[in-house]
């Protein structure tokens, strides 16, 4: 038996801690009272259209669904050491709003919330859009498909990442990762993907200053560089890009094949570097 609950409102401290196969519909979690983890602990629950404004609702969580519902800004530290969880058609606008969580698959959501998805693992974002300064520190097999995201740090330390059909306005992304890949994505950022060891680009568009330096086991595919200038600078390369890219510095090994390239810089390597800048027009090795 499942137990119900409608259309209530709750605001003291723990309302529903330890819920079990409950179904939670149409309730409101605020109030002068402004208590926290209303529904921590639970298990086996189901959460649908429910508007929250109280802070940690989801702690030690095992077993949910969050369906049509609205966390506010003041719904801070949303979802921590919950696991095996699906949020749908929902909005999650409070900071730090998952960390440390596991099997969780967001889908036509909205989300607000620096420091989203720190120390997780089987995290996925579907058709989702999101805005996140910190995005994904320190996780493991992420997925993202159809994705729109706005952040500045993102996937820092991440080990196993996918990303397909997706857009990321973001700034020093991908630093230190490992096993990266994007596929049919549009990349903006400046100072992209220093220190990562094997992150591989397919069918993208990058664009900002200073990408791809100090990789390990870097791969473009079919790739366009826009306004992207001192690229590659001491990374072991194999790239293959459509068009033109503004400027490759001393990249370390490998070889870059691009239509033109507006300059290529050479000067005061500080280690061997043995990459090459093949024009593919010309057919020259430059």
């Amino acid at each position: 038996m499942r137990t119900k609950i409608i259309g209530q409102q709750f605001d003291e401290e723990r309302a529903l801690y330890h819920s079990q196969h409950a179904d939670v519909t149409d309730c409101i979690f605020a109030g002068p009272a402004d208590g926290e983890s209303v529904l921590k602990e639970s298990r086996d629950i189901t959460v649908s259209r429910c508007d929250f404004s109280l802070r940690y609702p989801l702690w030690h969580v095992e077993g949910f669904s969050l369906t049509d519902s609205k966390m506010d800004e003041l719904t801070r530290a949303a979802i921590w050491y919950s696991h095996h969880g699906k949020i749908t058609d929902s909005s999650l606008h409070g900071i730090k709003a998952v960390r440390e969580c596991s099997d969780i698959a967001v889908t036509d959501s909205d989300i607000v919330s620096e420091e989203f998805g720190w120390k997780s693992s089987g995290i996925s974002l579907k058709n989702t859009k999101i805005t996140s300064a910190y995005l994904f520190l320190d996780s493991r097999d992420i997925r993202l498909d159809h994705v729109h995201m706005t952040g500045k740090y993102s996937f820092q330390y991440v080990d196993g990442l996918e990303i397909d059909d997706s857009e990321l306005d973001t700034k020093d992304a991908f630093w230190h990762s490992k096993n990266v890949t994007v596929r049919n994505s549009i990349v903006k950022g400046e100072y992209l993907g220093w220190f990562s060891d094997g992150l591989t680009l397919i069918n993208c568009k990058i664009s900002g200053t200073q990408p791809l330096c100090y990789c390990k086991n870097l791969t473009l595919i079919n790739c366009e560089m826009e306004g992207c200038d001192l690229s590659f600078e001491y990374s072991d390369v194999d790239a293959d890009v459509q068009g033109h890219i503004d400027s490759v510095k001393n990249p370390k090994s490998g070889r870059i094949v691009a239509d033109s390239v507006g300059e290529i810089v050479t000067e005061d390597p500080v280690m061997e570097c043995t990459g090459e800048v093949i024009l593919r027009k010309q057919k020259e090795i430059a």
